[in-house]
């Protein structure tokens, strides 16, 4: 019974966030076919709040792999919900930097990488996997996921100069003798911490693709 309950929360999960993101690529494809380049100053504000919400709710697969629900790495997974939750925040409070063409390009890559992942993950728990997706998963993943960590890196210092002109994002920390913090040197210092994080996770990725497709192979061998 236990498992069963497990199943159907890693099931409703898996078919939660894969709704949520088909509403918000479906929702920016529909603006974008009806209103041209002008959609793409208001993608914040017409799919914000739904991107939000999944990308809050995707802190939960860490839980799921930790406690081995999902048969995933962790250390990759890690990477991705971070720095898309701290790059998330920070679009939330620069309002300046939300009708930046860039957001829309992030939310888009972004959605494509859930809708990779999210159809195959659904087919593994109810035990029908299939290698289409599977290889999409993990072959097409790749080089998306190269490319909206660069779109990450354009959307930070695309927003510096907003924070740079705002002179609120700096502070003094209250402890004696403590140092300033000037939030665009932190950010910046941040982009080859963001590059190297994710090279490693392409690392790690590149070791899950070898193994699931070997273990694909055999499968099909022993048949």
């Amino acid at each position: 019974m236990r498992l069963s309950i497990r199943l159907a929360y890693i099931f409703t999960y898996n078919l939660f966030q894969f709704c949520g993101h088909t509403w918000i690529l479906a929702n920016m494809m529909a603006r974008f076919l009806t209103f041209g380049r002008d959609a793409l100053a208001d993608t914040f504000y017409s799919v914000g709040v739904v991107m939000a919400l999944c990308q809050l709710l995707s802190i939960l697969e860490l839980f799921h792999i930790a406690d081995g629900i999902e048969k995933a790495r962790l250390l990759p997974r890690l990477i991705q919900v971070m720095e898309r939750n701290l790059l998330l925040v920070m679009v939330v409070i620069l309002e300046d930097i939300q009708s930046k063409p860039v957001v829309c390009v992030l939310f888009f890559l972004w959605n494509i990488l859930d809708l990779l992942r999210y159809p195959h993950e659904l087919l593994c728990v109810l035990d029908t996997p299939s290698f289409d997706l599977l290889w999409s998963r993990y072959t097409l993943w790749i080089p998306i996921y190269g490319l909206s960590v660069a779109t990450e890196g354009i959307t930070i210092y695309q927003a510096l100069p907003y924070i740079e002109s705002t002179g609120s994002y700096s502070f003094q920390l209250t402890a004696p003798g403590s140092a300033h913090i000037h939030l665009p040197s932190v950010l910046l210092a941040y982009l080859p911490v963001l590059a190297v994080g994710a090279s490693v996770t392409v690392w790690q990725l590149l070791k899950e693709r070898k193994q699931h497709l070997e273990k694909w192979n055999k499968k099909l061998k022993r048949k």
